[in-house]
């Protein structure tokens, strides 16, 4: 995977959560290729194994098995990455999705309550655990996997997944207000559609829920789209280089959804 901006991440130590596929894996495959060290994560061992063996990175990267629904399997994520690689310098909250899509009044508190977690939860829980070894060396970077609905409301029966990226980016502010002056930028990249594996998961059923077919459900993630076109992993992974690099923090308590 490569990105049209280039930086030198030699040196720096990257953990990607939901790392081992879609666009997490592209951003670690771009964060080795720029020299960083990386620690991704996952549910399944299998598929790390699996994309560890395919990203052919050796001992530069490293896949640690958890569920970023669970606190304590994402503080052993950032701990675990710590110890093997000694520290963080850049973190990526790409981890998030919800399912049980349904319109607010058959949404259940099961798909509310997992989406929370997935999203905004496992967001706040890495980044906490994270600024324990970023601040005494006053840098970092945070960067925070949005979407294009968690800044607009335009699909219906997502409410849960809507409702939690926006508070995904509101936490991104928050985190860039109080560590900007730190060294410590937060930024949050709002993607439009993407087709992912997750997506072609997933989507078929928001979809339905939608009373749309899959290839509709994708045309209007294009056509809200100002380049009205489905967001690329390549598009994605380049901003994600940008944020991480010392290019990145144009002004101390930059921050915000990009």
């Amino acid at each position: 995977m490569s990105a049209s901006f280039t930086a030198d991440l030699g040196g720096k130590v990257a953990a990607i959560t939901g790392g081992s596929r879609g666009i997490g894996r592209a951003i670690a495959e771009t964060y080795l290729a720029a020299g960083a060290r990386v620690a991704i994560n996952g549910r399944s061992q299998e598929k790390g194994d699996r994309a560890l063996l395919e990203m052919d990175a050796g001992e530069q990267a490293i896949f640690i098995a958890g569920d970023v629904t669970d606190r304590d399997s994402v503080n052993h994520f950032i701990d675990a990455t710590v110890a093997q690689f000694g520290r963080i310098d850049i973190l990526v909250n790409n981890a998030g999705g919800s399912s049980g899509y349904a319109p607010i009044a058959q949404l259940t508190d099961e798909a509310w309550d997992q989406a929370q977690a997935w999203i905004l939860n496992s967001c706040f829980w890495a980044t906490r655990r994270a600024l324990i070894d970023m601040e005494p060396r006053n840098w970092g970077r945070i960067i925070n996997i949005s979407s294009v609905e968690g800044r607009q409301a335009s699909k219906a029966t997502v409410a849960h997944y809507i409702t939690h990226k926006h508070a995904m980016n509101g936490f991104t502010k928050a985190c860039a207000f109080e560590y900007g002056a730190l060294g410590i930028t937060s930024n949050a990249i709002s993607p439009g559609g993407v087709e992912t594996d997750m997506m072609m998961e997933l989507g078929p059923q928001a979809a339905e829920s939608m009373g749309l077919t899959y290839e509709e459900f994708k045309h209007s993630y294009a056509e809200e789209a100002s380049i009205k076109r489905m967001t690329t992993l390549d598009d994605i992974s380049a901003m994600a280089l940008l944020l991480a690099s010392d290019a990145g923090p144009l002004h101390p308590h930059w921050g915000g959804a990009v």
